[in-house]
């Protein structure tokens, strides 16, 4: 039996419907199962497009929480996270997102305040540190704080992070749309 659980009648009925031959109902068959093999293999070329270029070109990042405040709010915003970054590139004021040293699962985002070589205060709050203690950044180490110091865990409390556990650099802020645009850099060096 060629054609598996089509009965005659059935068979009979394609042909006096579509004038088709039985060989022109197994050749379309064969074409349809390719038309779906083609597509579905389209599909997954995509999704690996997607994946590689999120993992090392750049991508959407929701970011929330209160450090970042008043640059960015609390309830969350959409940003455009650029992945591929030379550290040599980096600039004080930088918005940057890096595996968190204490929690690695969670991805933190801060501002860059040191730079390999740069001497900075540990704790300008007194908070965890007296206000007169400082550090001298290592080599290819960053010193990041939130914008928001009495609600921010940031290298006040761990320390400088190495350039290794840095992820992306923050460009511009996608959702809200009413205040969309590209992140400044608002922070002011004194030598």
């Amino acid at each position: 039996m060629l054609f598996g659980r089509f009965s005659r009648q059935a068979i009979g009925t394609w042909r006096a419907v579509l004038g088709l031959r039985p060989r022109h109902v197994v050749y379309f068959c064969k074409n349809h199962w390719r038309s779906i093999g083609y597509w579905g293999l389209q599909t997954v070329n995509f999704a690996c497009f997607l994946h590689l270029f999120g993992e090392y070109v750049a991508m959407l990042s929701a970011v929330e929480g209160p450090s970042m405040m008043p640059t960015m709010s609390v309830n969350g915003e959409l940003t455009l996270e650029l992945k591929r970054i030379d550290p040599a590139t980096l600039k004080r004021g930088d918005l940057v997102t890096y595996i968190s040293p204490v929690d690695p699962a969670r991805t933190v985002c801060k501002r860059v305040t040191g730079l390999p070589g740069d001497i900075v205060c540990v704790d300008p709050t007194g908070q965890y540190a007296p206000s007169t203690e400082h550090v001298v950044i290592p080599r290819n180490h960053l010193w990041v704080t939130g914008d928001n110091l009495p609600y921010s865990r940031d290298s006040r409390m761990y320390g400088p992070i190495p350039f290794g556990l840095v992820k992306g650099r923050l460009y511009a802020r996608v959702l809200p749309w009413k205040e969309r645009g590209v992140f400044r850099n608002t922070l002011e060096y004194i030598d």
